[in-house]
Order: structure tokens, then sequence, then C-alpha cells
């Protein structure tokens, strides 16, 4: 109430007067007030939905905004729908009416009353084009002129960004300076995600945006935070608080599974995926949101939009930095061809775009600590769901068999909370709770369901659960509108969360960047080829990619058909994949070598060959593998090219200012040097090329030096300059406990095709030479190479 000294007018009557005279007064009173009251819910709010003709306007926000009216006109607001966007006014208002046609009203309305208020909303709804500074002032004109025609008091008015980021600070410079509300009134600008493609950029548009903007005019949207199932976590810890403190912690629960599976592909798409990808798409955002929901610490008010937003800035403190071993990463296996098609891509590119994703994430809190939280996402996958699963860890061991077990009784039987998003079998958002751990309290919008017969969640029966559903579904983008409408802060994302958010997720894509996802066929097909296992803090595929070189009947495969496989070349083992995957694999590789020795002797052997082969691969070891046991490691060189080198422990190939002299004994110092630091001269990993004429680290055909014997390290004469090398032999080669023989190239294809037929002859083809006593050999061979 504006006025409560007015209260107090129309209670003090004085006594003197009759008692007709003080119930007219009581009256007037009354109507008086009731005339206020009336002004003061008579303010007008204007939305401005920029993108108006757009797809996500299409599908989900007129809908939001007719549902809004329907909720707000009621109690008195009073609405103006501008929709804007840099169409021509004509084709513009043609394409929002056409837009427009597609409103529905709540089910329980009766069909008259339904087209009542949409022609009401329709008559309320103008296009207009927005383009220029002008376009903006005439807007502004229009609204006031709007308000002092019809008497109202202006409200507030909201923005709604529905168009690509890169637009955001010409729209926002022209709200700054020309549109905005006046005096006393309020914005509230939307804007929809992606905010950002990383740290770096998601800083610079807060920074632009911050330009123009107060923090509390803006709303970033997740639309997963106006999910109803999502929305009820925190109400749901609220109420349920006696039975899940002394749960809700690392000593009673087992993990947590955040999953967005999706049937679809990204087919008509791929320039937005191109660029985010799922983890950008799907994890960073929705994902990462739901599981602040599930790991905050619970405010003592669940209502107070700063506590819950302060409660979630303090788990982006506590999460633990990502590695690359924190994620596998899948592309279902037409995504690259569909790429070429719609960005016009030569035939030989092949993307390294993510449309699968699984990371494994832990928080570094007394709460959580050593407790596993696994978000996952992907296209072409078996079903569409979405859902947060809690799974509670179980010490119960029951004496009767299974089928004596009751639901509501038996503790062996698992015991989980699933915030069940949408789709799936259920079809619909619910809460379930198992009944062998609590009833839960719900609110009055929800009511106990029931699903069909036989339906089976999470490895139980329906029954074995209490089971909620909302009583009236409501879409998430409406949900959010309603909340923006009346200042609701906490179902959006502020910029110093979103920050946190990007600081958390930016090395790990960073890391991932070159890295070759795994391939699946897509939908029911894809099998058990992306289940995956975690172990000391990794995520590692279950099964290895099929060994299989023709995929299946059809037509003969062309190259690009191909992508990372496995066969046998010379009796060993071959890797064949385009170059980029070829590198990822074999850096992949050595790093999970090298971590191994680390954990059985504590340091790590590695000898290095020379040539531009492997310059690929020393750059992705040394930029994208942020879990190389580096401090561990000893590097060593296979061969040496004998002019002067300065960098690590180098083949002594530069004595008494001479290049390679017998006399120096460089050979012999080096092999000394192995052998007392290299336990039993056994390398942990020896890495080689070869040469096209099947030289391979500096042993050359035709040449006996370092074939056989027993020196370890040699000197030997290169056809090439520089002629004079020193070498390791090929005893020494085949004492290390693994070989990995690098081939990349069309220029080796001819050598390659020969070595693959000759036997054991190292004075022809050295390189037929290697052959590990008892160690391993792998070829890791490009297609250019190998395929020819």
């Amino acid at each position: 109430m504006s006025d409560p000294s007015l209260f107090l007018v129309c209670l003090s009557v004085h006594p003197r007067h009759p008692g007709m005279w003080k119930m007219l007064i009581v009256v007037m009173c009354v109507a008086l007030l009731g005339c206020l009251q009336a002004q003061e819910l008579q303010e007008h709010v204007s939305i401005i939905l920029l993108g108006a003709t757009g797809d996500l306007a299409k599908k989900y926000l007129w809908q939001g905004l007719f549902q809004l009216y329907l909720d707000e006109v009621g109690r008195g607001h009073s609405f103006s729908f501008h929709g804007a966007a840099l169409t021509a006014p004509k084709q513009g208002q043609e394409l929002m009416a056409k837009a427009l046609e597609s409103l529905s009203c709540p089910k329980d309305m009766a069909p008259s009353h339904c087209a009542e208020e949409k022609d009401q909303f329709l008559q309320l709804s103008r296009y207009r084009q927005l383009k220029t500074a002008e376009d903006y002032q005439a807007l502004n004109k229009d609204i006031e002129a709007q308000l002092q025609h019809a008497g109202l008091r202006e409200a507030g008015r909201i923005f709604y960004f529905s168009v690509p980021p890169f637009a955001y600070a010409d729209i926002a410079r022209n709200i700054n300076s020309s549109c905005r509300p006046g005096p006393g009134a309020w914005l509230r600008v939307v804007l929809e995600k992606p905010f950002g493609h990383d740290h770096f950029s998601a800083q610079q548009l807060a920074t632009e945006l911050g330009s123009f903007f107060q923090e509390e005019e803006m709303y970033r949207v997740d639309h997963y935070l106006g999910k109803q199932a999502v929305a009820q976590i925190l109400p749901f810890r609220d109420q349920n608080r006696k039975a899940l403190d002394s749960l809700w912690n690392r000593h009673h629960v087992e993990r947590v599974e955040i999953i967005m599976k999706e049937t679809v592909d990204a087919e008509g798409r791929t320039s937005f995926y191109e660029e985010y990808g799922v983890i950008r798409d799907v994890l960073q955002n929705h994902l990462t949101e739901v599981l602040t929901l599930v790991a905050m610490e619970l405010p003592l008010n669940v209502s107070s939009a700063e506590a819950v937003l302060r409660h979630k800035l303090q788990v982006f403190q506590a999460l633990r930095g990502l590695q690359r071993g924190s994620a596998v990463v899948g592309q279902y296996q037409s995504y690259s061809e569909q790429v070429r098609r719609e960005l016009q891509k030569p035939d030989s590119f092949h993307s390294l775009t993510p449309t699968f994703a699984a990371v494994l994430v832990h928080i570094d809190n007394l709460r959580w600590e050593g407790v596993p939280f696994i978000l996952m996402s992907g296209k072409a996958l078996d079903e569409r769901v979405g859902y947060a699963r809690i799974l509670f860890k179980n010490q119960a061991c029951c004496v009767q068999s299974e089928k004596h077990w009751a639901a509501a009784q038996s503790q062996c039987l698992p015991r989980q909370l699933i915030f069940h998003i949408g789709h799936g079998d259920l079809g619909s958002p619910a809460v379930l709770v198992s009944r062998n751990l609590f009833r839960p309290s719900l609110p009055s919008s929800w009511k106990e369901m029931e699903g069909p017969p036989g339906l089976r969640l999470f490895g139980s029966p329906l029954s074995d659960y209490y089971a909620y559903s909302p009583v009236q579904e409501r879409d998430a983008h409406s949900v959010l509108l309603s909340h923006i409408f009346h200042g609701r802060k906490d179902s959006f994302i502020t910029t110093e969360n979103l920050l946190a958010s990007w600081g958390f997720w930016t090395p790990l894509l960073e890391s991932l960047a070159h890295k070759a996802p795994r391939l699946y066929p897509g939908g029911a097909e894809n099998g058990r080829l992306l289940d995956f296992e975690f172990s000391s803090g990794r995520l590692f595929f279950s099964q290895q990619q099929p060994e299989q070189l023709v995929p299946g009947p059809g037509p003969a495969p062309m190259p690009s058909d191909f992508q990372v496989l496995r066969a046998k070349y010379r009796e060993s083992p071959l890797v064949s994949a385009w170059s980029e995957e070829l590198i990822s694999k074999l850096a992949n590789d050595i790093e999970a070598t090298a971590v191994r020795a680390v954990r059985r002797f504590g340091q790590f052997h590695l000898a290095l060959s020379g040539g531009s082969s492997p310059v690929a691969l020393f750059q992705q070891l040394a930029t994208a593998h942020y879990g190389f046991p580096w401090a561990h490691t000893h590097l060593w060189l296979v061969d040496e090219r004998c002019v002067p080198y300065y960098n690590i422990h180098p083949m002594p190939v530069h004595l008494q200012q001479r290049l390679c002299a017998e006399e120096d004994q460089g050979a012999q110092i080096y092999a000394r040097e192995i052998s007392a630091l290299v336990a039993n001269s056994s390398f942990d990993l020896v890495l080689l090329g070869m040469g096209a004429d099947g030289h391979t680290a500096s042993l050359f055909p035709q040449s006996p030096t370092g074939l056989d014997g027993e020196q370890l390290v040699v000197l030997t004469t290169s056809p090439s300059q520089p002629h004079r090398r020193m070498s390791l032999s090929l005893p020494l080669i085949n004492r290390a406990k693994k070989v990995a023989v690098l081939v990349m190239g069309r220029m080796k294809r001819e050598i390659t095709a020969l070595v693959s037929r000759v036997g054991y002859e190292p004075k022809k083809w050295p390189i037929s030479g290697v052959l590990p006593h008892s160690g391993q050999l792998v070829w890791y061979m490009d297609y250019d190479a190998f395929l020819a």
C-alpha cells in the first residue's frame, strides 16, 4: 500500500459522529483505498523480444510470453509485446504472425476463453524493425506515448536477446543510450547462451556488457534451470533436511551421475557444433548448473537468491582442476561427412569436434571429498533422457533370496534418489526416491505418479520408488520468464559464476583440442562402445576400439571411411589413422606407458628419434599433456646428427672441439651413462622412425655398424648430409620394454609395402632387425604411408 497513513484516517472517526456518518466514512475510505490499489497495480510492462522471428522464439519464447500474459494480466498488470528483428517491417510482421499462430492455452481453459485471450494477446503484440539507433529512439518514444495516452505508470522493460552473441554489443549500446525506462522503473536484459567460447572470451563479453548494464539488470538464461525437476532440487533438499542431512555426504554417497542423452545428431547445426562441441554446448552450462544444485551447501533460506548464488559459487571454488585424463570423448561416424557437406569442407577434412563426452569431476571439500561426479552427454545415442542420479552406498547383506525382498523394507535393494529431468521411459519430469531410503515430502504442486506396468528404471521396477511428478507440466522458458518478470535472480547465471565455470572448463577444452574422439555408429548400434570406467581420478573407455579393417558389407571403403584401426604389420600390432589422430593416439600411449613406469619404478626412460616425422608428436606431448610425469622422465636420444646441440642431455657428439671423432670415445661415454642410469640398459620406450631406404635411428643399409655385437652406442655413416652420425645400436634398441615405430607420409608408401614382405634382413633393411627380445613392438602408420 503506497500510503499507510490513509488507514489511520479511515480508522480514527471522531466519536461525536453518528453511526450513519461513521459507516459512510468507512465506505468512502474503502472505495478510496480500492482506487489507489487499482492505480498502483495498473503498472505497465513493455517486453521487447529481439530475434522475434527466429527458431527459439517460434518454438518457445512466444508461447512463454503468452503464458506470462495469462498468469499476470488477471492480477492487474498491463502489457505490450514488441517483436523485433532486422527484417523489414512487412516481411517481419508476416513471419511473426506465423509464429503466433501456434500459441496454445492450458488444457483446463475453455476454448471460448482461450480464443478471447489469444485475440487480446495478438492485439498487444506488434512487430518493429530494430536496426539503427533511430529505430531504438522511435521505440522509446512509442512506449512513452502509449503510457501517457493510457494514463499508465511504467513498471519496467524486459529486453530478451534471442540473437547471436556477436550482436549483443550494438543492441546493448542502443538500449543503454536510447531505450532505458524512466526514473523509478526497472530494466531487465535477458541473454541466451552461449556466453563465450572459453574463459577469455567470456571475460571479454562480460566486460563489454558490464559497460552498458548493471549486474542486477542482466539475466543469463540457462533453460535447464527452468526444468521442473531441476528447479525442485533445492526445495526438495530443503523440505527433506531431516532425512537427508545425515546422508548427503561422502560417507553415504557412492557417486553422482548427471546425464543428458540425445538421439538426434547435429545435422543442420554443424556450423554451431564445430565451434562449440558437446562440452561447451551442454556440460559447461546445463550439467554444471545441476552439479552445483546437488553439491552446494544448503542455505538456511533457500528462497534467498543472494544466499543461493553465493553457495553455488563456493562449489566452483572447491572443484578439483580437470586433466585430459578426466574425460573421454567420442564422435558419431557421419558427423565429419555432415560438416563437409554443410560447411563445404574438402573431402580430406576430418573433424575433431566431440559429439559425446563423459567427464569425471571431484569436489575437494569435507562433504564431497572422494565422491565421483560423472557428467555425460552426447548426440546420436540410444535414448533421449536427462537426469541427476544420487547413488548411495550399501553395505547391507540380506540372508533371504531376492525373490523374498520387499521394496519398502529390503536394505539390499539399490538406494538412490533421481531427479528425472524429462523424456526417457517416464516421459515426464519426476522425482524418484528408493522406498528403502525414506518417504519424501514434496510441495502440493507435485503428485504421486504411476507409470506403465513393468516399467524398470535404473535397475529397479517403478514400484520400488516413491515417485512424484508435477501436477501441471510447464515449459522451462515459461518458468524462467515468470522468474524474470518477478525479479528472481537465483534461476540465472551471474557474471561471477559464469567466469568461475569457464575457469574450470577451459583447461580441459584446451587439452582436448587436438585429441581424436572415439568414433561410434550412433543409436542402438553403439552397443558397449561408449561404456567407460574410472579409476585413480581418470576416465577410460571400457572397450578397445573395434579391430575392423572393412566396416561391414557394402561397397569397398574409401580411405576417408577409416579412422583409428588396429591390425598386424610384420606380425606386430599396427595402429593406423589419419596423421592428426595417429599423433594423438601415440601421444596418449606414450603418456600411459610413462605413468605406469613411474608408478612401478619411480622413473621413466624415453629414447627419442630425430627426423621430421615426430615433430608434431613432440609438440603434442609438450603442449597438450598436462598429466605427463615429466619430473620423473629421463630423455635420451636414439641417434644424433653430428652437429652442435645444446638441449637436454644430448649425445656427446661434440668433444674436444671436434664432431664425432672416434678417438674422443663419445659413443662409449654415452653407453656408460646409459648403463649407469637405465636399469639393465632397457629403456621403457624407444621411439623410432623408418627411412625411405629402410634405415632406422642412424643405422643404414649396407653398413654392418651397430646391427649386432656388444656395443650399445655406435658411430655410423649416413649416405646423406651430415654423413657422420651417432646412434643406439640394434641390440640396445631390442632390449627396450616397448618400441614404437612412427611412419608417416606418402614418401613412405613403397618402403612400407616392401618391408611388410621381407623377413629378418637388417643388413638390407635395418628396420627389419627391430625385434625386442622381451618387450613389445608397435607400429604407428598414417594412412598415407599404409594404405597408399
